[in-house]
């Protein structure tokens, strides 16, 4: 193999090269129509009542907190096994940041977890939980609503790996409606689902929310309407923001893609039955990704567990193995809590974290995976193994 098969990578086609072309030419290039355009293509596709565009999934979530008041010592639920972004952007603002264990296959919080958390930290007073649905596939979205009903508390989706899901196939609910969430998060750096080459959404069905985050996406600003005059220049700063702005450049190529999404999720989607296939075999050792029947997965990962007690090689020897081979695996992701920034936060109960971190490895999978690179990914993670079984 001459290549290097990365673990993900973006899909650029023809009309997106068009579509940023276009936005070229547009009088306005940052503020301009295009970013309105995104906002609407992606409330359409999700079926959600606002979108916020923005710089990036860091600042969605930056900006989801500051829309519900976010303050010291708030206290904030969020699953160990994550990106950093979410534990970040609370330490930030200063919230007093709990952990929940996962699924020590899925890698996702689950209800229990949830509650367990609560149960065990003696919580009283729960601000905001995170969820976050670690491979693509969403799940217990409507278990989550119960207990944000329950506890009174802001119900954050972090669903940046999701785009394009479905929570159920029978009902025909899409990532990002949230009828069951306050706020969905969304990323679109190069190997989501849909890249606009650094970017993020905001989805939600509440006006505030909507309304702060479009304020704090501009610096603060707010403008007055005077019907008066036909220009009205004058702005007013009455809570402090940020520059997260996302240029038209970036929105135009979110539209061009945002029309590819379906498809790009189904090559996913049969790169992931080719693994499942082809490593099906091994299940004593490797267990496969598990999906919900009545749902779609955004397969933005194809993560699997190994089973390392058997086999004579540890986990990064095996990667390392496998990048001399030029093959790029990756694991997502190592705890929150390991971390030196985040040491200090209490652990005590996070075995299955753990044991997922442990197991874990994410193989590659984009949309121009072919099939002779999987028979290669394939072909060379198994000999590892056969050569390593204890």
């Amino acid at each position: 193999m001459s290549k290097i098969i990365p673990y993900g990578k973006q899909k650029i086609l023809k009309r997106d090269f068009k579509a940023i072309n276009e936005a070229l030419k547009a009088d306005f290039i940052t503020g301009g129509k295009y970013v309105e355009k995104f906002e609407k293509d992606f409330c359409f596709y999700t079926k959600s009542k606002y979108a916020v565009s923005c710089s990036s999934g860091t600042a969605a979530i930056h900006l989801a907190l500051e829309s519900i008041n976010i303050c010291k010592n708030d206290v904030i639920i969020i699953p160990a096994i994550n990106f950093i972004a979410a534990a970040n952007m609370s330490k930030k603002l200063g919230a007093k940041i709990y952990l929940a264990d996962v699924d020590p296959i899925l890698g996702q919080m689950t209800p229990k977890n949830l509650l367990d958390c609560i149960k065990q930290n003696k919580i009283k007073k729960l601000k905001a939980f995170f969820s976050m649905y670690n491979g693509g596939n969403p799940n217990f979205v409507k278990e989550f609503f119960k207990i944000k009903k329950k506890y009174n508390s802001f119900f954050l989706e972090d669903a940046c790996h999701a785009l394009g899901a479905k929570y159920s196939i029978k009902e025909k609910l899409k990532v990002g409606d949230c009828k069951y969430s306050d706020i969905a998060l969304f990323s679109f750096h190069p190997v989501k689902s849909i890249t606009t080459g650094e970017g993020g959404m905001i989805t939600t069905s509440n006006n505030s929310i909507y309304e702060r985050c479009k304020r704090f996406r501009n610096h603060g600003i707010m403008r007055r309407k005077n019907t008066k005059k036909k220009y009205y220049w004058k702005y007013e700063i009455q809570e402090s923001g940020y520059n997260y702005r996302l240029s038209d450049l970036n929105s135009a190529l979110g539209s061009s893609q945002l029309k590819n999404l379906d498809r790009f999720i189904q090559k996913r989607k049969k790169i992931s039955e080719i693994y499942n296939k082809k490593l099906r075999r091994r299940d004593e050792i490797i267990t496969l990704p598990k999906i919900s029947k009545n749902q779609t997965s955004a397969w933005h990962l194809y993560i699997i567990n190994i089973n390392f007690n058997k086999l004579e090689i540890t986990r990064e020897d095996l990667i390392q193995k496998l990048y001399e081979k030029k093959i790029i695996t990756q694991v997502h992701y190592i705890p929150t809590y390991k971390q030196p920034v985040f040491l200090k936060l209490k652990t005590k109960k996070l075995v299955n974290s753990l044991k997922y971190y442990n197991s874990s490895v994410s193989l590659p999978i984009y949309v121009d995976l072919t099939i002779k690179d999987q028979v290669y990914i394939v072909k060379n993670l198994l000999k590892i193994i056969n050569d390593y079984k204890k």
